[in-house]
């Protein structure tokens, strides 16, 4: 081989799997090698919220096909080194992009999910007006929403998978590739007018696809709370449940003498009590109604009903 030319990178995918298969250089390791599932929740812990999966996403699946499309298109009917070339290639590819990445940030922000699928869904509206734009530049018609041409391209996205794969999450190129096959006959067409209507028609369909995931999360937001109040829940829950498996660790808390709330422990911030605790209403400033911290007493002796406000008296004391 001359000095230069490319060289092959070795198949690591393949020494990857040879390794996998021999099994655990360690004699101790008892971990079933039969079962990959096993490892794999050695190593992956269960997140709060699920996240990724986007390749099974249908606005996901159309987004791709957008952008292959308006590669091809721009590559063919748009001047290689305009400004127009790279913003409706760049605007493919922002509508593509941000449906993966909002996916996963989904395990740890509802609202940067929500952020970027909007993204998307805004990147593919300026294409949309790219396409009609080119139609009226070049003086071609676009099609009507009855159109037998825009029916046909619609009925397509209807059809079942054409890979007829029992795993959608798969993320192989022959998977992309036929559902490419499906659409060929129209974004591989000579006219450029029926290729910018076909690739119009999928905008509109991925459109309305990302306006139902995003009406989607809005309710999952307002009905289950975002990734913080998940967390804040869980770690309470967890709280919870470590105070019933060891009685001994229960803190005990008191009422409030003014108004029978439950109280929580705080610290004097000013005056000669400055930086001692003391158990505080939860309903301050309403109620200013105080504990002192005894330890040995119990807290919630019906018999204590001494109030200590005045003790704790002062401006900023109480937070």
């Amino acid at each position: 081989m001359s000095k230069g030319a490319f060289q092959e990178p070795p198949d690591w995918r393949k020494k990857l799997r040879e390794s996998d298969r021999s099994g655990p250089t360690d004699p101790t390791d008892q971990t079933d090698q039969t079962n990959p599932t096993d490892r794999t929740k050695l190593h992956r812990p269960r997140r709060l919220r699920p996240s990724g999966g986007y390749r099974q996403l249908r606005s996901f699946q159309t987004a791709t096909l957008i952008y292959d499309g308006t590669v091809s298109f721009c590559g063919r009917f748009v001047a290689p080194h305009s400004r127009t070339h790279d913003q409706m290639v760049q605007a493919a590819r922002s509508g593509r992009q941000n449906i993966a990445e909002g996916s996963r940030a989904s395990a740890t922000s509802s609202k940067s999910e929500t952020h970027l699928t909007n993204v998307a869904r805004a990147s593919l509206d300026e294409l949309l007006l790219d396409f009609e734009d080119f139609l009226r530049q070049h003086k071609l018609p676009q099609w009507a929403k009855d159109a037998p041409e825009a029916q046909a391209v619609r009925k397509l996205g209807r059809k079942s998978d054409p890979t007829g794969r029992s795993d959608p999450s798969d993320s192989s190129d022959t998977v992309d590739q036929m559902r490419w096959a499906r659409y060929a006959p129209w974004i591989e067409h000579k006219d450029p007018g029926n290729v910018a209507n076909a690739l119009i028609c999928l905008i509109h369909q991925a459109n309305y696809l990302l306006d139902q995931q995003i009406a989607a999360l809005e309710r999952a937001i307002i009905e289950e709370g975002g990734y913080r109040e998940k967390l804040t829940a869980a770690r309470l829950a967890e709280r919870e449940r470590k105070n019933r498996s060891d009685p001994t660790d229960q803190i005990k808390t008191p009422a409030c003498p003014l108004c029978g709330k439950p109280m929580k422990q705080r610290t004097a911030r000013q005056g000669k009590h400055a930086g001692s605790r003391f158990w505080g209403c939860i309903g301050y400033p309403d109620c200013k109604g105080t504990r002192p911290v005894e330890e040995g007493k119990n807290p919630t002796d019906p018999t204590d009903r001494s109030n200590l406000s005045d003790r704790f008296k002062g401006k900023g004391q109480n937070p």
